[in-house]
């Protein structure tokens, strides 16, 4: 499912108009990115968790010449599943 697809299905099933909807989704989209890169932890219980991870400096091979390189330290987003929709798509 797609950006348009998703807005489609909830603009339907919240019978909102799908500028509304659109403008929700953008919003969520922003409020999750902010809170992330303000080192905050999104949760929605029973649904996801979402945080951020740091990951250390670490060798890796370059996968054409196999050749040892150094990969950087960085940052990355890290999702759970919650229970709820966990044991909804194992049904």
């Amino acid at each position: 499912m797609n950006k348009q697809e998703l807005i489609t299905a909830i603009s339907e099933q919240a019978n909102l108009t799908k500028k509304d909807t659109e403008k929700f989704l953008s919003a969520f989209e922003g409020v999750v990115t902010d809170a992330l890169v303000n080192g905050k932890k999104v949760q929605l219980v029973g649904f996801i968790s979402i945080d951020v991870v740091e990951r250390a400096e670490r060798e890796g091979r370059n996968p054409q010449s196999g050749q040892p390189m150094k990969i950087a330290a960085s940052k990355a987003p890290r999702f759970k599943v919650g229970k709820t929709l966990k044991d909804a798509v194992n049904k």
